[in-house]
């Protein structure tokens, strides 16, 4: 089934985030933690792309796993450091392997590299094209910035390259994490006033350990609440108090982004199964719909 049919039936959609593992003798066990979040039946579940492509096979191994389990894949493919002939044969790859959902992705810029004229792709927009000339029957998506992309100038700018990626044929968004609510209204808001009315899927990371958060901001650009500053001051120092106020906090900005309207959520996962259970164990009467 395609991501776009899951989103619009107008139910309500949690969907959860896997990645592959670097090494192939860790392959089974990630795939233990894939069937054992597919117990918890999420809408569907997306599956990330190694660096530079160097797990795109393990990519494509997880996401057909993911649809074993009875659970809808949607494989991320990214474009910054590939060719067109390796696009084109992990998008066959996934084809051949019955997967009809792709996350469309430019990718983060490896340390050290530098564009060039030979360079093929240079944004997410450009792989959407491709991937369409490829096989049309794909439903794809694209990543959102509710704090403005890193590297765009300003909002208007950041929204006008979103644009781009709609008018090419992306059939929804998946926000990248944040951690004040208000902030992804106002951009759904902005959004649908310049004209992107495709569904937008809230990004949830829950904060689990204290070390986590540094590394949140730089891949996400978001904010911190004062609040949130507050639960890892107290808690911070102690992972199973931390644990237990991330999950809490996640479920609460989940149950605030519902009542609010906004229907498809996305938790990012980190590959652990008791946090996404537990998620879902607090939001369970609420998503019963």
């Amino acid at each position: 089934m395609k991501i776009s049919e899951i989103l619009n039936n107008n139910r309500v959609t949690v969907s959860f985030e896997v990645f592959p593992p670097k090494q192939w003798d860790k392959i089974e066990n990630t795939k233990q933690i894939v069937a054992k979040m597919c117990e918890d039946a999420p809408s569907f579940m997306s599956v990330t792309y190694g660096a530079a492509g160097t797990t795109s096979g393990f990519t494509t191994e997880i996401a057909s796993k993911i649809k074993e389990c009875g659970v809808e894949p949607l494989s991320h493919l990214t474009c910054l450091t590939s060719t067109r002939d390796k696009i084109h044969q992990v998008v066959n790859e996934l084809s051949d392997n019955g997967i009809e959902n792709i996350l469309a992705l430019r990718g983060d810029i490896p340390q050290g590299f530098e564009f060039s004229q030979k360079q093929y792709f240079t944004n997410a927009y450009q792989l959407v094209n491709e991937i369409k000339s490829i096989n049309p029957n794909f439903c794809i998506g694209a990543a959102c910035y509710p704090e403005i992309h890193p590297e765009s100038k300003n909002r208007v700018e950041d929204i006008a390259h979103l644009k781009e990626k709609v008018d090419c044929g992306v059939e929804f968004l998946t926000s990248q994490m944040f951690f004040d609510n208000e902030k992804f209204f106002n951009f759904v808001e902005m959004c649908l006033i310049k004209g992107i009315d495709v569904p937008i899927i809230a990004g949830i990371m829950p904060i689990t350990n204290a070390n986590q958060i540094k590394r949140s901001i730089e891949l996400s650009n978001s904010s911190v609440p004062t609040k949130f500053f507050r639960i890892m001051e107290r808690f911070g120092d102690d992972p199973n108090k931390m644990k237990q106020a991330g999950i809490i906090y996640a479920t609460e900005q989940i149950i605030d982004l519902m009542a609010n309207g906004i229907n498809n959520i996305h938790i990012y996962t980190m590959n652990k199964p008791d946090v996404a259970n537990a998620i879902m164990r607090g939001i369970s009467e609420i998503i019963n719909e």
